[in-house]
């Protein structure tokens, strides 16, 4: 097996796009796909590259897939070391950069240019500014975004649940005694595993229009920052105990969702726990909720050819974590 790839990172959040070696998705949406994919040949190329020894326990990614209609530039199915996500917003202002500078999509020529894309929750935007030799940023232009709950109990603390393409429960990090810092993440860990256990059978977490986008997908752990403006720092733990490294492109819009619910309706200042900022503001609201509009920065860091050797032992790789 040999596997192709071009890989960024967003605010310090990996995202490795596979350029060739991924199998056919069958389905007719990229919602679909994401339903078809465990169990079948994708699952050797996903544990391929997120795994070690040529991936690590927090590693994230996609799969090029055609869009849902011709509307869409193209289609991503996200996947992570676990499997496939609903949404990632990080993942989408990458695959912005990539469009533009691998000529997918041709820049426009005002410095300025749309390039859409078809993900399992629905149909994003990646708006970049620049030109395709040097983009200077993109704003990840989400599904609406909506408050589902508040104050709902899980492992001791109270949490309020929001979706932005994926549900997320969001608390003070204070809650738990901590702050956000790259010391406490083992902690961290343990706790948004005792509270996503805690929330998997509550009817809350039960998207109401499609069961296929139901569960909480990540905690998010947040506190104030000193500053002018809204300013806030993150550490989202999404899936079995990963972490971003980024603000959380999804997780910020829930969480713009959950401030403009209170009252905020300026931009979000949102920091991740390696240092990376995105600016969300509501792009408008609808009424199915706050179309959240976050802009950030993705970086090329290399373009790679993994390789399965068939007498390898240890095969498409294991997780220590």
């Amino acid at each position: 097996m040999s596997v192709t790839t071009v890989d960024y990172h967003t605010a310090g959040e990996p995202f490795r796009i596979v350029t060739g070696g991924a199998p056919d998705l069958p389905g007719a949406t990229v919602l679909e796909r994401r339903a078809a994919a465990p169990g079948g040949p994708a699952e050797r190329v996903r544990r391929l590259l997120c795994h070690e020894p040529r991936g690590h326990a927090d590693m994230y990614g996609c799969f090029l897939v055609p869009p849902d209609d011709p509307g869409a530039h193209f289609g991503a199915l996200f996947w992570h070391k676990d499997g496939y996500s609903t949404a990632c917003g990080h993942g989408t202002i990458a695959l912005g950069v990539h469009a533009v500078r691998e000529g997918l999509v041709e820049a426009d020529p005002g410095g300025e240019t749309d390039v859409v894309i078809d993900v399992p929750s629905g149909r994003v935007t990646a708006r970049v500014r620049g030109t395709r030799e040097r983009v200077e940023s993109v704003t990840f232009v989400n599904v609406p975004s909506y408050v589902i709950a508040r104050a709902v109990p899980a492992a001791g603390v109270k949490v309020d649940l929001s979706y932005g393409g994926a549900i997320y429960a969001a608390l003070p990090v204070s809650a738990v005694g901590l702050s956000v810092e790259p010391a406490n993440l083992p902690e961290l860990i343990g706790h948004a595993r005792r509270i996503k256990a805690a929330l998997a059978d509550h009817p809350a977490t039960r998207h109401p229009a499609d069961d296929r986008l139901s569960g909480v997908y990540g905690v998010i752990f947040y506190e104030d920052v000193a500053g002018e403006g809204l300013r806030q720092r993150n550490v989202t733990v999404f899936a079995d105990g990963e972490v971003d490294r980024s603000p959380c492109g999804s997780g910020t819009a829930a969480r713009l969702a959950l401030l403009y619910d209170e009252g905020h309706q300026g931009p979000l200042i949102h920091t991740g726990i390696a240092g990376g900022t995105f600016v969300a503001t509501a792009g408008k609201v609808t009424d199915q909720g706050v179309v959240a509009e976050i802009e950030g920065m993705a970086y090329r860091t290399g373009r790679h050819t993994f390789e399965l050797d068939p007498a390898d032992p240890l095969g498409t790789g294991f997780v220590l974590r």
